[in-house]
């Protein structure tokens, strides 16, 4: 792909979509101004994975909006999604970037200046940075990092930053102040009551600091 646009990048969740399909939800969330898509999938078997990948590239299809998929390389093969992300467990990037088209983007979650600097130097196409703000969708994952640890984090790299956790309208315009290039969002689109209204007052934050 050419230049990405991660400035509004939706991650699915589909405990948290209130009955709505992921598909109903992206398209939506999409018309409302996102620019990039991550299909993530912690609980199900890959045949159901796959599905639901699929059912979301079908929603994106003519859109020109991206679809990642998160932690399997081998879902992400099956769809011919235009990338994958990878946490610091996953895969290791230079095999994704062996067995992947060359094409592909791929994004790595680092919690650590460390982990920005190492996926800078193995050849990152995007960092997501987790978790800025406390958030229950990333249980797993170490202590906020807050605005601070992003700005240290957009002074060791020059990669792009995906600020992930907590993210809201409400403290958009901060954290694209403190460095983050694109805003990755679960629950502020996903369970909204609107995710297309709930994705367009993102958009505004984002558009209103740039």
């Amino acid at each position: 792909m050419g230049a990405v646009d991660y400035s509004l990048y939706l991650v699915t969740d589909r405990a948290l979509a209130r009955g709505r399909t992921t598909a109903e939800i992206v398209r939506a969330a999409v018309a409302g101004g996102v620019t990039c898509v991550q299909v993530r999938e912690k609980d199900c078997g890959t045949r159901e994975f796959i599905e639901e990948a699929r059912a979301v590239q079908a929603a994106l299809r003519g859109t020109g909006v991206p679809l990642i998929v998160n932690d399997r390389v081998d879902v992400a093969l099956a769809v011919g999604a235009d990338g994958v992300h990878l946490g610091q467990g996953d895969m290791p990037l230079a095999d994704a970037r062996r067995l992947g088209p060359p094409s592909w983007i791929v994004g790595i979650s680092a919690e650590t200046v460390e982990d920005a600097v190492r996926a800078e130097r193995d050849g990152a196409d995007y960092v997501g940075v987790s978790p800025v703000f406390r958030t229950p969708t990333k249980t797993d994952h170490a202590a906020p990092l807050g605005l601070a640890g992003l700005r240290a984090i957009r002074a060791a790299t020059k990669l792009p930053l995906v600020a992930i956790g907590g993210l809201h309208a409400g403290n958009a315009r901060e954290t694209i102040r403190a460095g983050a290039d694109g805003l990755a969002v679960v629950s502020a689109i996903v369970a909204a009551d609107d995710p297309r209204a709930a994705a367009a007052e993102l958009r505004r934050e984002i558009e209103n600091n740039a």
